[in-house]
Formats: C-alpha cells, sequence, structure tokens
C-alpha cells in the first residue's frame, strides 16, 4: 500500500468529475458524497443495502448508509484523506453500475415487473 496521501477533490472539481463520470444523481453535500435510491418496498431496500455493503467491503472502502422503508441515503467520503478522492468516485461508480443494472431487452434474462431500485428523486 502508498503511503501517498491521495487528491483530495475540490468543490468545482466534484461538480466536474459527477459529470465526467455520469453520476447525475450524485452531489456533494457538507463534504460527503450523497445520494438517494427508491425502492418498491422493504425486501428491495434490504437487498439494495447487501448489494452496497458487498461492494463496499470488496472495495475496502466504506459508505455511511441511511435506510428507511423505501429508501436508501448512500454518503462517501475518504476520511483518512480528509475529503472526496478518486476512491470515492470509483465506488460510486460501481454502485450505480450494479445496483441500477437491468437485463438488456430481449435477452434471454427477462427482468423484474416490479419498480425495483430506481432514482425518482
Amino acid at each position: 500500500m502508498s503511503s501517498e496521501k491521495p487528491h483530495v477533490y475540490r468543490d468545482e472539481e466534484i461538480a466536474a468529475q459527477l459529470a465526467l463520470h455520469n453520476l447525475t444523481d450524485w452531489y456533494l453535500d457538507d463534504g460527503w458524497l450523497r445520494r438517494k435510491y427508491n425502492t418498491d418496498g422493504w425486501p428491495t431496500t434490504l437487498m439494495l443495502v447487501n448489494a452496497i455493503g458487498y461492494l463496499c467491503e470488496a472495495a475496502y472502502h466504506h459508505a455511511d448508509l441511511n435506510v428507511t422503508w423505501g429508501k436508501v441515503w448512500v454518503k462517501l467520503k475518504t476520511h483518512s484523506a480528509g475529503g472526496i478522492t478518486e476512491k470515492d468516485f470509483a465506488l460510486a461508480r460501481k454502485i450505480e453500475a450494479v445496483v441500477l443494472w437491468r437485463p438488456e431487452p430481449g435477452g434471454p434474462l427477462e427482468g423484474t415487473p416490479h419498480p425495483f431500485v430506481h432514482s425518482k428523486k
């Protein structure tokens, strides 16, 4: 592991990085990258929390989560660096890719008919 401290992004750099990586529903608030996911109910919320937890543990970079019946709020920050680093953007991209993934139309996987996890604000 490198002992070199990672680059901490300034606020204006964070907005540019979010746009660059198409993280349109993520935003900076109070020093954290944040995102709210909506679900179609408690079972889906629990699956979402477990999926995010798995990704965080695999990445060894852990999110703060707030959980209610049909919503999950995700907060990312690199505590050891004192701000937002590339780790946070990389994990946000992975979370987006996994939790919003749906089967291709016409493909062998039919996909759920339920709203499941979605981006409605």
